[in-house]
């Protein structure tokens, strides 16, 4: 249905603003997604928000109509409001004019089917939610099938996570689940699990992966625990020509998955 929300007080809106906090999120299985551009690319991937807030009395762009025509059809509610308002709701004084309010879609790691891609990223106590959204949307890019939380990471359904996954909150499955699940159900089936280190002389680049391959990244301070990177049947360094020691961990998910990608489609072209 729609309908409008003008007062600051409303008990709608202070419960929507909640699902900023990671507790309140887990206890009513929503999440935020912010800005037309998510929200299309979740409309192609076949989600719908349960809630659509917009900014009233300006113009719609066709895009907006086309999002508000689809949530009405499915019982979902359309909700204006003011500027103000949203950017309460947003928590940004330069807040988007459309924010949707989505279910939760993480993934049982038994449900997850290895066969469907060539590559899957691992992610191990990743804590900043940044870095997660970019790996995300790195896992779109190269056509992975999606990421695997690993013990304590950060919420992928935080705002920031979903702001900096630029839609691939939508695109690629989420698993969270401890070490030991996932070894056990990694060595359930084929796969290469590839280790990113500082602690190995094959270079990432001359090593030769193969499908399914689950890329293994560390905490952003840490790396990789030593037991972890012993279970990997590959690990793999990049050159430092500077003086840092190590990329950031986004970044050097980005470097190592565009490495597999590209040797497997030199593979498939030979």
């Amino acid at each position: 249905m729609r309908r409008e929300i003008t007062g600051f007080s409303n008990p709608l809106l202070r419960e929507i603003r909640g699902l900023r906090e990671k507790k309140l999120r887990k206890r009513a299985g929503l999440f935020l997604a912010e800005g037309l551009r998510i929200m299309t690319e979740a409309r192609e991937a076949g989600f719908l928000p349960e809630m659509l807030f917009r900014v009233k009395d300006r113009p719609l762009h066709d895009l907006e109509v086309t999002l508000e025509v689809e949530v009405l059809a499915n019982d979902g509610d359309v909700i204006e409001t003011s500027a103000d308002i949203m950017a309460k709701l947003s928590g940004k004084d330069n807040a988007q004019v459309v924010v949707g309010v989505y279910r939760d879609h993480g993934t049982a790691l038994g449900d997850v089917d290895r066969s469907t891609a060539p590559i899957w990223l691992v992610a191990q106590s990743m804590r900043d939610p940044g870095n997660l959204g970019t790996m995300l949307r790195t896992g779109d890019a190269v056509g992975a099938g999606g990421l695997i939380l690993i013990d304590d990471c950060t919420d992928p359904f935080s705002v920031e996570s979903v702001r900096a996954s630029m839609g691939a909150i939508f695109t690629q499955k989420i698993v969270q689940c401890r070490w030991e699940e996932f070894t056990a159900w990694l060595r359930s089936g084929p796969g290469q699990l590839v280790g990113t280190s500082l602690q190995t002389d094959t270079d990432y680049q001359a090593a030769r992966y193969s499908a399914p391959c689950f890329i293994l990244t560390g905490n952003e301070a840490q790396g990789l625990p030593d037991d972890y990177e012993s279970q990997c049947d590959l690990r793999v360094k990049m050159p430092m020509q500077g003086k840092a020691d190590s990329l950031n961990a986004a970044v050097a998910t980005a470097v190592m998955a565009y490495e597999v990608l590209n040797q497997f489609r030199h593979s498939n072209a030979g």
